[in-house]
């Protein structure tokens, strides 16, 4: 994890067949879910609750890091509809001291639910971790 500033990345999410260019394009990590001027209270970032998104633990106190973060986004409202394929993907960039742009190696997790019909065909074999990570771009 960066000690730094880390909020700068795009959310994208690349439906039915979008290759280059998704379907849609979010400005920022700390505005998608929510946090815009990054969760400010006093220069740091601080924790936050809605129904639809939040930031639920923010362990920043120890200036040299790692800071560790939870963050959270339902899409309820604004559902992100697909018919045969869908990517989603989270860049890792922030700040250096300087105020230029950092690629980061911070460790991402995610976690997705989705409505599906029965009966379905078999779901396909989960490709071994170096097949997923030849599908990121850049940061992603």
């Amino acid at each position: 994890m960066s000690s730094g500033w880390w909020g700068e990345g795009e959310v994208k999410f690349y439906l039915d067949g979008d290759t280059e260019f998704p379907t849609f394009a979010d400005n920022g990590t700390e505005d998608y879910f929510g946090g815009a001027w990054g969760f400010d209270e006093g220069g740091r970032e601080r924790e936050f609750n809605t129904p639809f998104l939040g930031l639920p633990l923010a362990n920043v106190n120890e200036q040299s890091g790692p800071r560790r973060y939870s963050l959270y986004r339902w899409h309820l409202l604004d559902a992100i509809g697909f018919a045969q394929d869908l990517r989603a993907t989270v860049q890792a960039l922030g700040w250096r001291p300087n105020r230029q742009y950092e690629p980061l190696t911070d460790d991402i997790a995610s976690v997705a639910y989705w409505y599906q019909r029965e009966p379905h065909v078999p779901f396909p074999r989960f490709p071994a971790l170096a097949a997923r990570r030849g599908r990121q771009e850049g940061n992603s």
